[in-house]
């Protein structure tokens, strides 16, 4: 059987000018960056940004498991579908970080006949991208510090500095540092963390921002510290801001890449769900739905993470709403939900246990985790369509119990989806499901429904994901957490959109409650303010803002031969 990688290596890349040239884009249009990528000009991006738009499709999943359910191949199979159908479609997903990529996950460019190129320099450095955001982040930290050694002329306090530095690797030992010793020509000491680059709130101004004005300005309005007095200290008092944006400047293009069938795809932005926001940037889908009649998107993770902030955080930025949702289910994950391989959701079952038909713990499954994203998707007003990902072990009676609980349910069509072995032609018929979707929806004119309105205070907003997504009888807000929410508040952020950071293995914030938990409370352990990016961060749990490595991390695996191919690497 051939590795991901394998596929990847015999596919022939097109000219990325021909790519380009498919949506309407010229060769004067792009940057290239090497060999199959490019970054789209801001002459042409402003050119296109007021043309009509087309459809907006969104692809999230059930909550992930460790084995994966393949919701980028279902995004990346789906979109060369809908043009095997004759559709003009494109894709935005988001740049993948380093630190999953060297840590548990591998690669994040799809797999099997359903990829993008080229492929292993996308789960590298890319374009890049992140570097620039690390840049940018850490040029205002070592600002902040510079500013307390040579006088401090606005009084910040140095123990209420809340901007930590950031690096787009997981190591844990960084997440609580001490900076500044060594004496005083190093500076002023304090305690500080860091967090990975994907959580940002510089990943999060990137991915938000709707043009370089409003990226600019986004910047400036960093809180970094409160003075002595508790007045808040931005980016802009310190005179960080526009340095910051002179680093952001061509990462703020988007990227434009090829599927292995030679389909557009704009990748960009790369901020988590679990503990950002998990949504690719707006400029990127401004971009693809004025070139593209159909575009396809993913959030990040569950429905649960990535789906709601994109109804509550991106379309409020953007203004624009999914017209169709695809909830991307496993026959495997069902049964991880139904309780055929233990309690603990991080276990990863051997293959036997996987191959093992369970119709009952398929049932289970999906009549709780399955039905519950179903629900909470349908209640933002687009339809679901469930795309049931088809492994080669999966049996027939598991996937007609799988297809009549989804439509039981409530999903507006079931399609079973085989992109993985078979590329755009084993998604042909849910590419057909999500066009008389998209088109149903258009006609019926269907409200976008969110759960609370943008002045809804910040504590009720929370409390409203917690019970009406997460199935949470409430929210116990910590006595920290209170006093950073009081401290909101008093700076005028209140009315800010809530970006909910936790597992994202279960609804909960408990990864081992798995299906639909029901009967507990989310406890909120931080606020932290994003004033920039426009939202304010609920840390629930024990969610980590710097991921660790795994005892043997897929980095252990990875080589370079003589010839400088990669070896061990992304399947």
């Amino acid at each position: 059987m051939q590795s991901d990688l394998d596929i990847a290596r015999a596919a022939e890349m097109e000219d990325i000018s021909a790519i380009a040239w498919k949506l309407g884009i010229s060769d004067s249009e792009i940057m290239t960056m090497g060999r199959g990528k490019a970054k789209i000009t801001w002459e042409a991006l402003k050119s296109r940004l007021s043309k009509p738009q087309g459809s907006l499709i969104l692809v999230t999943s059930v909550n992930p498991t460790p084995f994966g359910e393949g919701k980028t191949v279902t995004t990346i199979g789906l979109t060369q579908a809908l043009n095997r159908i004759g559709k003009r479609a494109t894709c935005v997903i988001r740049e993948p970080s380093m630190g999953p990529v060297f840590g548990i996950k591998g690669g994040a460019a799809g797999g099997g006949h359903s990829q993008v190129l080229p492929m292993e320099d996308i789960n590298l450095h890319f374009t890049g991208d992140l570097h620039a955001v690390t840049s940018s982040h850490n040029l205002l930290s070592s600002m902040i510090d510079n500013h307390l050694k040579h006088g401090n002329d606005e009084n910040i306090d140095s123990t209420r500095i809340i901007w930590p530095r950031v690096i787009d690797l997981n190591d844990r030992s960084v997440r609580n540092v001490t900076v500044g010793l060594g004496g005083p020509a190093n500076g002023v000491v304090r305690e500080d963390r860091f967090d990975i680059t994907a959580a940002s709130e510089v990943m999060a101004i990137l991915v938000l921002a709707k043009d370089y004005a409003d990226l600019r300005r986004r910047l400036g309005e960093i809180v970094v510290g409160q003075r002595m007095d508790g007045s808040p200290v931005k980016a802009e008092d310190i005179g960080a801001a526009g340095a910051m944006s002179l680093l952001l400047r061509e990462a703020f293009l988007p990227n434009l890449v090829q599927t292995i069938e030679g389909d557009p795809v704009f990748i960009h932005g790369g901020p988590f769900a679990n503990i950002a926001h998990g949504n690719s940037s707006i400029i990127a889908d401004r971009l693809a739905l004025g070139a593209a009649d159909f575009v396809v998107t993913e959030a990040g993770f569950g429905s649960d993470m990535g789906a709601e902030k994109f109804m509550h955080i991106k379309a409020a930025n953007s203004g624009k709403a999914p017209d169709c949702v695809v909830m991307n289910v496993t026959v495997r994950s069902m049964k991880l939900h139904g309780g055929a391989f233990g309690a603990r959701a991080a276990r990863r079952p051997s293959k036997e246990e996987i191959e093992k038909e369970d119709v009952d713990a398929v049932r289970t499954g999906a009549q709780s985790n399955l039905d519950r994203h179903i629900r909470n998707m349908s209640k933002f007003g687009m339809p679901v369509v469930v795309s049931v990902n088809r492994f080669a072990s999966d049996t027939d009676a598991e996937l007609d119990c799988l297809i009549e609980c989804a439509r039981t349910s409530g999903a507006s069509q079931v399609c079973l989806t085989e992109v993985h072995a078979k590329g755009g032609a084993g998604g042909a018929q849910l590419a057909k499901a999500v066009v008389v979707s998209c088109q149903d929806h258009i006609a019926a004119g269907r409200p976008f429904t969110p759960l609370f309105n943008p002045n809804t205070p910040i504590e009720e907003k929370a409390l409203r994901v917690a019970t009406r997504i997460y199935g949470a009888d409430g929210i116990n807000i910590q006595a920290k957490a209170d006093r950073q929410l009081k401290q909101i508040n008093s700076w005028g952020y209140g009315h800010l959109p809530v970006c909910m950071a936790k597992t994202q293995y279960s609804f909960s914030h408990d990864a081992n409650l798995l299906g639909a938990p029901t009967g507990f409370e989310v406890p909120i352990r931080e606020f932290r303010l994003n004033s920039g990016a426009g939202f304010v961060v609920a840390v629930l749990g024990e969610i980590m803002t710097m991921p660790g490595l795994p005892k043997r991390p897929a980095a252990s695996d990875m080589d370079m031969d003589e010839d400088g191919n990669l070896l061990g690497v992304f399947g």
